[in-house]
């Protein structure tokens, strides 16, 4: 029996005359002769030519797309036209039959998006899915590269917790109590006590409170997991279930910080330009033509490629809050009324549109935007000597918005138990994370990059809710 080889493998080799045997899936059937058979390591198929005549014809019916086949021949140069070489059949067995009537894929239709969606197990045997996923793995291990050349520790941070990082408030609980009659203390409020740690609790919104204490002791640390957020957003930005990279860092100030997040987010592109160039040009192509189909007006002016090589040539441009909130008052959109949400003056919160604004209109690039006012931000960033502003910094990119948010952390004890007290942030609650500012506190930093973000930016997907497996949204928590 001669070995499996992957399709991708033989389609990349020169040489020819060799037998081979390969396992998949059929994507067609021309001519009750030629199949084009895809295994998942590449989007392009292995043509495998039958002869017909010499082959049952009961196995042949079996033949339908979406069956999974093994196939056994020599590989020869191809005389047709589309493929270098093909695989002429010796034999050939069918390892699981696909009813063409019932199989909801068929290809030649040409599914949307949100027809896939709805049949999200199987839509990951589509080009665009494949292309997708196999890009998604690759950025995955060109992060935990990253941070592994640097000699940062990976460490697993909890998904249950007694603590909101965020103070965010919108959080999924998790318990084991009976909800139709759960204890109840003697002020009629459900009884923790009862529950199964003894407490309230929670899925993570973030790692970064207990990447924190590694960093304490490690100096340099990653968290890399899966968060939640209970936020009732039906958009094409927002998730329910998502991965979040988060590395923090001991004896970093904000400099530090923004000049690590601006090599990581760069090493990312450059990882994948270099090992997911097959993939990334049939998404480049997708994208163009799907761009055909928008008013000129609200076309890019880049190409995917493009705008991949330009955030990875490109300095990204630094500028504090209060400078953008000038440019933005003065630019025409808010002039004209054009924002949704209108610029009034300093303290606003910035939306995804001033965001997109700066980043594609005004600067033509990439921002890094500090030193947040205090009130927007969270309780834990570090207050500069103005006492009105935060030593944080968000990374704004074209199309998406922001796609990182960090900080210099607080590492004044009395300072940031003031904080906590102003932000009503239970103080007690968080003595544990309090104990690394009494016990040899440092200056450190740290910065979240939403891993679904990025993947929309180097795919050029849309929506958020193709570039992870099983999306979790509000009512939907299908497969």
């Amino acid at each position: 029996m001669s070995q499996r080889l992957k399709v991708k493998q033989i389609l990349s080799d020169d040489k020819t005359h060799y037998e081979a045997t390969v396992k998949g899936w059929v994507r067609s059937f021309r001519n009750n002769q030629f199949i084009a058979l895809n295994d998942g390591s590449t989007n392009n198929n292995l043509q495998i030519v039958i002869d017909a005549e010499n082959t049952d014809a009961a196995l042949l019916k079996r033949i339908t797309t979406g069956a999974a086949i093994s196939a056994t021949g020599e590989v020869i140069p191809s005389m047709g036209k589309g493929q270098r070489v093909e695989l002429k059949a010796a034999t050939l067995e069918i390892l699981g039959d696909c009813d063409p009537e019932k199989y909801p894929l068929q290809l030649k239709n040409k599914p949307s998006l949100e027809y896939l969606r709805e049949i999200a197990h199987l839509r990951f045997r589509t080009n665009t899915f494949g292309a997708i996923f196999r890009i998604r793995h690759s950025l995955a291990f060109a992060v935990h590269k990253f941070f592994n050349d640097r000699g940062f520790v990976y460490l697993h941070t909890p998904i249950v917790t007694a603590s909101d990082a965020e103070g965010a408030g919108e959080m999924f609980r998790v318990t084991t109590l009976d909800m139709k009659n759960p204890p109840r203390t003697e002020a009629g409020e459900i009884d923790y006590k009862e529950d199964f740690f003894g407490r309230s609790t929670n899925l993570t919104v973030s790692g970064q409170l207990e990447g924190e204490l590694g960093a304490m002791a490690f100096g340099e640390i990653y968290t890399f997991g899966p968060t939640f957020r209970a936020e009732n957003s039906n958009t094409a930005r927002h998730l329910a279930e998502f991965w979040m990279i988060e590395p923090e860092m001991a004896f970093y100030a904000l400099e530090d910080n923004m000049d690590l997040a601006e090599a990581f987010i760069k090493s990312l592109i450059s990882h994948i330009l270099e090992h997911n160039r097959e993939d990334l040009d049939f998404l480049a192509t997708r994208l163009a033509e799907e761009e055909k189909q928008k008013p000129q007006q609200e076309r890019s002016e880049m190409g995917l490629i493009e705008k991949l090589e330009f955030v990875l040539h490109n300095e990204f441009v630094r500028i504090t809050y209060t400078e953008a909130i000038d440019i933005l008052k003065d630019s025409k959109p808010n002039k004209n009324k054009k924002f949704q949400y209108l610029i009034e003056g300093w303290g606003a919160d910035l939306q995804s549109e001033h965001e997109r604004y700066l980043v594609e209109k005004h600067f033509k690039k990439p921002v890094i935007l500090t030193d947040y006012p205090k009130e927007i931000k969270s309780f834990y960033m570090k207050l500069n000597d103005d006492n009105k502003t935060v030593r944080a910094m968000d990374i704004l990119f074209p199309g998406i918005g922001e796609i990182v948010g960090g900080s210099q952390r607080e590492e004044d004890y009395d300072k940031l138990v003031r904080r906590m007290q102003e932000m009503h942030v239970p103080v007690e609650e968080l003595s544990w994370y309090l104990d690394t500012r009494r016990f040899g506190t440092a200056p450190h930093a740290g910065f979240g990059l939403g891993f679904e973000r990025m993947m929309l930016f180097v795919t050029g997907m849309t929506n958020i809710r193709d570039v992870i497996p099983f999306p979790r949204t509000p009512k939907s928590a299908e497969f």
